[in-house]
């Protein structure tokens, strides 16, 4: 799993590993059809994204869905507004780090690591 800092990092990586995975095919005739994202907070605060493009829609990754067809291609040759895209993220779905290298949506309450990861999301 690779994390990036920025939306826009992980889009341009996704972008490339998209066409490393796709030989034989230039980034302009490149036809995708799917936008996967994952948000993440880690403990530190930090939010880091992960991004995937799918030349099918209804592949899976290991990132939720978030545009398809058009959309997805446009994204994918750089035409959007990252603004935009960010308000389609469902905060919901955001994965949180409650232990080194453990995401859920919510940290479990169940232990004592869990608490404490609890404690500090509701001092943000």
């Amino acid at each position: 799993m690779t994390m990036y800092a920025t939306l826009e990092e992980a889009i341009d990586a996704a972008r490339e590993e998209f066409l490393a995975n796709n030989p034989g095919i230039d980034a302009d005739d490149a036809d995708v059809q799917q936008l996967n994202v994952q948000k993440y907070v880690l403990q530190d605060g930090d939010i880091m994204w992960q991004v995937e493009f799918f030349a099918e829609e209804g592949d899976d990754g290991e990132c939720l869905p978030i545009l398809s067809g058009e959309a997805a291609q446009a994204v994918f040759d750089g035409d959007f507004d990252e603004i935009e895209l960010r308000q389609e993220w469902l905060e919901e779905n955001t994965l949180h780090e409650w232990d080194e290298g453990e995401f859920q949506l919510e940290p479990p309450l169940d232990t004592e690591e869990g608490q404490a990861a609890a404690d500090e999301w509701d001092e943000r």
